[in-house]
């Protein structure tokens, strides 16, 4: 097969693509760009305030909220990755993005999105050490485990985003430039290509799917594991108190997993256009606002180290 690139991929090439976004009337972008805005913000508000909380008082670096605190910047860098971008468009109407800004959108968004879906896991086991194993807790999680869990987390991530960018990018795209979704991401990028896209997908599938289906099934593990000890609580407020804390964890991981798996990993053939771009925005926009509410400001110990911030504020 000749795979030499024609006139119209070299020209996909040199101006680069244009983000087709979301189907809206023109109208409404002033007003969308002002909710995104405030939802961006929001956002970084609430995940900057946890790093900082975390290393200003001392009964938070505790191993649990080192590895929140690192979800949290994780979580920063992904919204960072496709927000500013998608405002801009919104704001000046310039849905252009270079050749190489894809690339570089593309890799950045899948190196941290491989990052957070280790690091949830590592956070599954380190609840999971928590409850099973309180008294080897100091042992099992000590700070070189927890440095070692962070630099498997971001290799891991760095790894995935550039085997995929570079298969991705290796394509030739010929029959459009549009691209139908708000960033730069495989699925639209393929259905552009004029390649044979067979081993693209297949790598796709294996190593992205693999760490997701891994991560989660590590999860899931330990939260059996986890369950198991709780139900074996004999007070029902300390029953509670754990599933609480399991639920509401459990339920954001459930979701993160889920979307990722149905855009990522499902056959191209029952992919939709129209549907992708509504269900990026859980793991890009919903998920990155939710997760300081959901992981820690429920906590009773963040709460009282924000009090704290608060109180000397005022004083």
């Amino acid at each position: 097969m000749d795979t030499r690139p024609t006139e119209n991929q070299s020209q996909t090439s040199a101006t680069g693509f244009i983000l087709m976004g979301f189907s809206i009337d023109p109208n409404n972008q002033n007003l969308l760009f002002v909710l995104g805005l405030f939802i961006y913000l929001l956002t970084l508000g609430g995940n900057l305030a946890i790093i900082t909380l975390i290393m200003i008082d001392q009964r938070l670096q505790t191993p649990m909220y080192f590895l929140l605190g690192n979800l949290s910047f994780v979580e920063i860098c992904c919204t960072s990755t496709t927000a500013p971008k998608v405002l801009w468009d919104l704001l000046s109407g310039d849905k252009t993005i270079s050749y190489i800004g894809c690339a570089l959108q593309l890799y950045f968004f899948g190196t941290f999105g491989s990052t957070e879906c280790v690091l949830l896991s590592a956070m599954a086991y380190d609840r999971y050490v928590a409850v099973c194993h309180p008294l080897h807790y100091t042992l099992l999680i000590n700070q070189t485990v927890r440095r070692r869990l962070l630099a498997a987390s971001w290799i891991i991530g760095h790894s995935n985003s550039t085997i995929n960018t570079a298969m991705v990018f290796s394509l030739h795209f010929c029959h459009s430039n549009k691209i139908n979704h708000f960033f730069c991401d495989i699925p639209p990028l393929l259905h552009l290509s004029c390649s044979d896209i067979f081993v693209s997908q297949m790598v796709t599938f294996t190593i992205s799917g693999g760490i997701m289906i891994v991560s989660f099934g590590l999860t899931l593990l330990s939260y059996v594991f986890i369950v198991s000890s709780v139900l074996k609580i004999h007070t029902a407020h300390g029953r509670m108190k754990a599933f609480s804390t399991c639920g509401s964890h459990l339920t954001v991981v459930s979701i993160f997993y889920g979307t990722l798996m149905y855009t990522y990993i499902r056959p191209s053939s029952t992919h939709s256009i129209k549907e992708d771009p509504l269900i990026s925005i859980l793991y890009t926009t919903i998920i990155p606002l939710l997760n300081p509410l959901i992981y820690s400001f429920r906590n009773k110990e963040v709460q009282g180290a924000l009090y704290k911030v608060l109180a000397k504020r005022r004083s």
